[in-house]
């Protein structure tokens, strides 16, 4: 198949959509599809020097500089560039729910060319920004919105967690929802290091995300302080983000034994820092399946991930002790205690989480994703055919 992936983005691997992007391509390519993907890029080539369809970015005012430091930049839409991509394609499958998108289905429909949608953004990720995580009516509304914006015309439309497929069809989405995880980079695998000289005889507690409200690691920050083993503990965040400075101001206030250390790791480095930390927490209270705790349980860490009803990481979970109760710094403070107490059981749940994540291996999840490809083709055929009958027929009738 010729497959065109859209999105606003694919050249900064600074968000979870576009680095799953980027690794869906791939084994795509390696299943032998051709792959071009269309949104901005300084370049008009993707990451593995393929030519792509490539936008310039969209200014918003005000919002300019909001927007980028969450790691998302709009692209400007060519309808141009547009028409050339469908005239290659296939295939397009969708993976942002904005003004590209819209535009995109709009031609396609028009051209014939059939598409797919996924669902990669949750509403609450973008009322977090404004402190309106928690207004209801607001996130129903953007739901809502992107269904008659969006996903109202797509006849499958792939969710990465049963958590995000149940909140769509409660908010009346009709499509046939195909429940397939972003998947594991093969990468990600147990290994344990060596300690770095700088992490030597300490606890180490790591977390990897996006620094923004919504993932919660100020609750991180001051379970540690309050951590019976505070003295013990070395806390890592791993990403970059509008918080950061906040964030540090928090443990600095919070009196951390060792100074909070808060960097952005390229993959390499990031698989290092996995194998040499102790126990990893995803503090989140809004998450749609939480892609970097799948990869550190995946390279051997223990999880212990907030239980909030606007995420679908609990389901990792294997037992209550990786659960606690979310934005509660006393009950965190607590797992995070008895996993420093209870080594042996620590590392006998490690080979179990490692295991829990070849379930979820890149290679499967991609190979269900193209079977969804196909029915849309096999549907998009049929509904050809009979719409060509009826035309021979009302011909036929009229001559």
């Amino acid at each position: 198949m010729k497959i065109l992936l859209v999105t606003e983005q694919f050249c900064l691997a600074n968000n979870g959509m576009t680095i799953s992007s980027q690794r869906f391509a791939r084994i795509l390519r390696e299943h032998g599809h051709e792959v071009r993907m269309m949104g901005y890029s300084r370049e008009p080539v993707d990451a593995d020097g393929e030519y792509a369809y490539a936008m310039k970015k969209l200014t918003i005012p005000v919002f300019d500089n909001l927007i980028t430091s969450q790691g998302m930049i709009f692209a400007k839409v060519n309808r141009k560039i547009i028409r050339d991509a469908l005239v290659w394609a296939d295939l397009v499958h969708i993976l942002s729910p904005f003004a590209l998108s819209h535009v995109t289905i709009k031609m396609a429909r028009l051209y014939g060319v059939p598409f797919t949608g996924a669902f990669h953004v949750q509403p609450e990720n973008i009322t977090s920004s404004i402190h309106l995580s928690r207004a209801d009516l607001v996130n129903d509304a953007i739901y809502h919105w992107f269904h008659f914006y969006i996903y109202r015309y797509c006849r499958h439309i792939h969710c990465p967690s049963n958590f995000i497929a149940g909140e769509l069809r409660m908010r009346g989405y009709h499509s046939q929802l195909h429940v397939i995880s972003n998947g594991i980079d093969p990468d990600f695998v147990y290994r344990k290091s060596p300690k770095i000289k700088a992490l030597e005889g300490k606890f180490v507690v790591l977390m990897v995300g996006r620094l923004s409200i919504e993932k919660r690691q100020d609750v991180l920050i001051r379970a540690v302080a309050r951590s019976r083993y505070a003295d013990r503990i070395q806390l890592v965040l791993a990403g970059k983000g509008p918080r950061k400075e906040a964030l540090l101001r928090l443990a600095e206030k919070e009196h951390l034994a060792n100074p909070l250390q808060i960097h952005f790791f390229p993959k390499k480095h990031l698989l290092e820092l996995i194998s040499m930390s102790d126990l990893y927490v995803h503090a989140a209270d809004v998450e749609i399946e939480a892609m970097s705790c799948m990869e550190a349980f995946a390279g051997g860490l223990v999880p212990v991930i907030a239980d909030s009803r606007k995420s679908a990481t609990p389901q990792f979970a294997l037992d209550q002790r990786s659960l606690f109760q979310a934005g509660d710094s006393n009950d965190l403070a607590a797992k995070i205690d008895y996993w420093i107490e209870h080594e042996t059981e620590r590392k006998a749940m490690e080979y179990k989480y490692s295991a829990l994540g070849k379930k979820y291996a890149l290679e499967n999840c991609v190979r269900q994703a193209e079977e969804m490809f196909r029915q849309e083709l096999e549907e998009h055929a049929g509904k050809r055919r009979r719409f060509i009958c009826r035309r021979r027929k009302q011909s036929q009738k009229d001559s």
